[in-house]
């Protein structure tokens, strides 16, 4: 630290004496016209020593420096990538030099030059003109190991992006992953729409929402767990065919797949159920994970995750059968109670056969659902949005799509019969009087939306970083977000 204040002091000098000799540090443009990227490739035949006579515009921050007099080669990156210029004083004229002579690793300069190829073949910049953009007060980390703390990577997110194309090119494909989504979704007639984060009631999930204060109407409010009530709305109101990309709110605690601020895409059509919605859920991965990868196949850590449909489909009670030897079909309320103590489920309140069913699975089978599983009919207990199970009262038409043992997609037929919803919004809300913090409250505007009818409905959500974090190989929820939740440093005097 006491060597970054030192250098920082000298950068300080070295501004000064640029304001001195008339050279504004920060000026308010510069025409760039070319980037690394397409100069290398424009440039790509030049023979070594050979000079182009085309000039071209470039700008970006210095990440190496070799100065040899009066001469110097440094390295430019751009965004694109990185380039060498070349700098000579006897080109550019003693004054400019001398600015140049004010530069330091880290400064963002402009230039104007002319491209040749070096005696080993390096595509270069020579330099004819060269313009301060922003002088760094700050010195960059040393360039052979980073920011090896991973908390100051996450927290100074900007120095990270700098110092590491690879974390760099992470974030440029999660850009692709979303756009080639929306792509997918837009191909197949869905409009695109937007619900608000800030909320009079929140629901659409079982989750502790963060609470604010609306100021000017003295009222209480929320920030969004879930856009599924009111994309639900929207189906009522004619759009038979919707989805958006929305920032969600929980309040939980943070680990390696969490973070309390999330992206979730959900989407509802109108007309289909539960089977409608997976078979369009392969569909919407095989196609996503084909023009992101070029293969239905992505590496993952050790595994080797394969996106070709079908996906396996498995019952939740079969599942458990499969993986855990437990048939809770043949189990006594009694017996399959006992199991809560036995494997420490530690589930709160008056136990029921399908929570204690749902806290199994959850336990003892996720983590071994590696390839992508979609696991369907759920206990009837698991949520309150949901249409029953054709056959089987005690079970819901619901789906959960799991890959690499984590949770990515969850789906209904979604309920939508307005007594029915109404019923069991109002047990939610007493379990919510009874103290239970993720209890869906009581929405009347939304059972009235509908008792004007909501025709058959599939819904589906995905958790996007999640998905993101499969394609991009990361192990962290945090190595996919820019700038995930983190606790505050301390300040110097709190």
């Amino acid at each position: 630290m006491e060597e970054d204040n030192r250098l920082r002091q000298e950068r300080i000098k070295k501004l000064g004496e640029l304001r001195e000799k008339g050279i504004e540090p920060y000026p308010y443009s510069f025409s760039v016209r070319a980037y690394s990227k397409e100069i290398k490739e424009r440039f790509k035949d030049l023979l070594p020593e050979e000079k182009a006579s085309d000039e071209v515009n470039i700008a970006g921050r210095i990440m190496t420096i070799r100065r040899m007099g009066k001469a110097s080669f440094f390295h430019l990156e751009d965004g694109e990538g990185r380039i060498q210029v070349y700098i000579r004083q006897d080109d550019i004229g003693e004054k400019i030099y001398e600015i140049f002579r004010h530069a330091d690793i880290g400064d963002i300069v402009g230039i104007i030059g002319t491209v040749f190829s070096t005696k080993t073949g390096e595509i270069t910049v020579y330099s004819s003109s060269f313009h301060i953009l922003s002088k760094s007060l700050l010195p960059l980390p040393d360039k052979w190991h980073g920011i090896k703390d991973v908390e100051v990577r996450y927290r100074k997110r900007y120095v990270d992006l700098i110092m590491n194309k690879d974390i760099r090119d992470v974030f440029a494909l999660r850009s692709r992953i979303i756009q080639e989504i929306r792509n997918y979704y837009l191909s197949k007639g869905f409009l695109e729409v937007e619900i608000p984060i800030l909320q009079t009631i929140y629901g659409g999930a079982s989750a502790k929402p963060f609470v604010t204060h609306h100021n000017a109407l003295n009222m209480k409010m929320y920030l969004s767990i879930s856009p599924e009530m009111y994309l639900k709305r929207l189906i009522v109101g004619g759009f038979p065919k919707v989805f958006t990309f929305g920032k969600c709110f929980r309040n939980e605690g943070i680990d390696r797949t969490h973070n309390p601020e999330f992206t979730n895409l959900e989407s509802y059509e109108a007309y289909i159920d539960y089977e409608q919605v997976m078979k369009h859920t392969e569909e919407l991965f095989s196609t996503v994970v084909e023009k992101v990868h070029g293969s239905p196949k992505v590496k993952f850590q050790d595994e080797t995750i394969d996106f070709s449909p079908p996906f396996k489909r498995i019952s939740m009670i079969d599942a458990l059968k499969e993986y855990a030897k437990i048939d809770a079909t043949t189990l006594s309320d009694e017996e399959l109670f006992d199991l809560n103590t036995t494997y420490t489920l530690a589930i709160e309140g008056e136990l029921n056969r399908g929570i204690v069913i749902e806290r199994l699975f959850e336990e003892l089978v996720e983590a071994r659902l590696i390839q992508p599983t979609f696991v369907i009919d759920h206990p009837k207990e698991s949520t309150p949005l949901c249409k029953g199970k054709r056959g089987d009262p005690s079970l819901i038409e619901r789906f959960e799509l799991y890959i690499n043992g984590w949770e990515i997609a969850n789906a209904y037929s979604e309920l939508n019969d307005p007594l029915l919803q109404k019923q069991l919004l109002e047990e939610q809300a007493e379990k919510g009087r009874g103290g239970d913090e993720e209890a869906h409250p009581y929405d009347a505007d939304f059972i009235e939306a509908l008792e004007y009818g909501m025709p058959p409905t599939g819904g589906l959500g995905i958790g996007i970083d999640r998905v993101v974090m499969l394609l991009t190989n990361s192990a962290s929820i945090r190595d996919v977000l820019f700038f995930p939740v983190m606790k505050p440093e301390e300040q110097p005097g709190q």
